[in-house]
């Protein structure tokens, strides 16, 4: 099993907006690792507590192939100075790669996240 991370921050907390930046990532996320939904076994997604408009896992579901992958969604941990406005994925794979394969990617203010590991 192999876990692909990926980020996102948000301009507003709005459902327009938490769509948009859900399908932005989870497209570029698949695009990185030349996957499709298909290799994608579960999803979980953290926000921040300043996300509430929408569900990132609802956005999900319009990316083809999403329909019968399982998605999750929780609230991430609150740290003091943290990034606000962040959406986060996991994906579970059963890709048979190597760590080292694997392309984790952080879309705008996540980008700061992991910048040892993001190159999206």
């Amino acid at each position: 099993m192999r876990g692909i991370r990926g980020a996102i921050t948000i301009a507003e907390n709005t459902k327009m907006e938490i769509e948009k930046a859900t399908i932005e990532l989870l497209t570029a996320m698949l695009e990185e690792n030349d996957i499709t939904a298909d290799d994608v076994d579960a999803v979980t997604f953290t926000a921040t507590k300043d996300v509430t408009a929408a569900y990132p896992a609802v956005a999900a579901r319009k990316i083809e192939g999403f329909k019968y992958v399982p998605l999750t969604c929780m609230q991430e941990m609150e740290v003091e100075g943290s990034l606000r406005l962040c959406i986060r994925a996991l994906f579970l794979t059963s890709l048979n790669r190597s760590k080292e394969e694997i392309r984790h990617v952080y879309l705008k203010g996540a980008a700061n996240l992991r910048r040892d590991l993001a190159r999206g």
